[in-house]
């Protein structure tokens, strides 16, 4: 294609999902008229890859398109292109209210997206991602959009029902990323743990994690976002057999009063959660459980509530997310209205993250003295600031290490720990 090539800039809201279609449309825009251009203020062409999940990702998501009209309106910008999950699911909407961006796509318009601003979309080329992440992680998405009936939750509405990748296609694609230098590969999906049910008639997550186990470079495989109802039980002897498979779980518990969990449609109940959290730490004793909850949910009483805070209490879970129910529009339980207020949501929401700060001090405090290893993820102030396998990046927390010359970013040390605080550890190499 001939012509001018355009500055395009890319801003990317919302999940790790997100992130790796950014990243495979900018695999694309890199190789014709595009110029990528990491500041908005120095592009002709912004597009936005909205998110669209709950209340405040939705007004981020808004803002950015916002600032980006504004610029528009000054000149500073000729196009600007809305794609992602709140453009799938409110285009009309917001076609209507901010006439003024040049176009809205939705979650699965890669084609259309580089039509618009001028790029041919080539075959050759889906497997190819400009990463945004540091050159020592990447994401790996396994499927896209998701099957269960969750009372709460939009994704089917934005991102479709579930669909597995083909295992070859994406051991393709962790075999490059190893090639490319990637270290840790953080394995994504809606759930991982439906993974190859469409395809193959079985849930493959366990195979696939053994075959990713076989990569060469790559050295950390860690699991997220593992729905907790009908849990694939050999997945945990995968985790256990294999070095390479952080001792870390990332698993959305979401509630634990069953009258809660039946309304949000979980297909779980208190007593089921508790058997699967007890056969991952029996079975792999070293391993770190993040989960995420649901706080303010419509039926959720002052004894729903206090069978959440005590099982929060009793389980201590390493790493934990509390949101304030957000109402969807086209959920199960919109009908059921808004019924708690912001303020008693937010007192719950409060109430569970002191609970989980004593927790962590306790865990933290525990480690001092001792040897952990690292990977290094940067260098500020003075320290090198890095993970243990316990912890995912961006949403965990962080190793500050002193005495940090030789500690290379995107490498491995042993550091031992010196002093510790709620949510992140102080070392000095070893």
């Amino acid at each position: 294609m001939q012509g001018k090539r355009q500055r395009i800039s890319v801003v990317t809201l919302g999940c790790a999902k997100n992130i790796v279609d950014s990243e495979v449309l900018l695999g694309q825009l890199k190789t014709e008229r595009g110029v990528m251009v990491t500041d908005i203020d120095d592009a002709e062409v912004a597009v936005i890859n909205t998110c669209g999940f709950i209340d405040a990702a939705k007004q981020e998501s808004i803002d950015a398109i916002m600032e980006a009209v504004e610029r528009k309106s000054k000149g500073t910008l000729k196009k600007v292109v809305v794609m992602g999950c709140l453009s799938e699911r409110y285009a009309r909407e917001l076609a209507t209210e901010v006439p003024e961006v040049d176009a809205f796509y939705g979650s699965n318009q890669l084609k259309d997206v580089l039509c618009e601003v001028g790029v041919d979309f080539k075959q050759e080329l889906l497997g190819e991602r400009l990463l945004s992440t540091p050159s020592h992680f990447a994401y790996l998405k396994i499927s896209e959009g998701c099957d269960h009936p969750c009372s709460f939750c939009a994704i089917p509405l934005m991102r479709g029902l579930h669909r597995s990748k083909p295992e070859e296609d994406i051991l393709l694609e962790a075999r490059s990323l190893a090639a490319r230098g990637i270290k840790e590969l953080i394995v994504i999906a809606q759930d991982t743990t439906y993974y190859g049910l469409d395809l193959y008639g079985e849930r493959r997550l366990s195979r696939l994690v053994g075959k990713l186990s076989e990569i060469d470079g790559v050295e950390w495989i860690r699991l997220m976002y593992a729905y907790p109802s009908k849990f694939p039980l050999d997945l945990i002897d995968a985790m256990a057999s294999s070095r390479k498979v952080c001792r870390y779980l990332d698993i959305p518990i979401q509630h634990a009063s069953d009258p809660v969990l039946k309304s949000m449609r979980r297909g779980i109940t208190n007593r089921a959660t508790r058997q699967l959290i007890e056969t991952l730490k029996s079975k792999i004793p070293d391993i770190a459980l993040r989960t995420t909850l649901i706080v303010g949910y419509p039926n959720e009483s002052e004894t729903d509530f206090q069978v959440l805070y005590d099982f929060v209490k009793e389980t201590e879970f390493h790493r934990l997310g509390v949101f304030p129910y957000s109402q969807e529009e086209g959920t199960f339980a919109y009908d059921l209205g808004d019924r708690i207020p912001a303020e008693i949501k937010e007192e719950r929401k409060k109430a569970l993250m002191e609970v989980q700060k004593a927790i962590s001090q306790k865990r933290n405090e525990s480690l001092v003295g001792s040897t952990v290893r690292v990977l290094v993820d940067r260098k500020e102030k003075g320290h090198a600031v890095g993970r243990t396998e316990w912890d995912a990046p961006e949403i965990d927390q962080e190793v500050f290490v002193e005495n940090h010359e030789g500690l290379g970013i995107g490498h491995f040390f042993d550091v031992r720990v010196v002093d510790a605080v709620e949510y992140d550890l102080y070392a000095t190499s070893l």
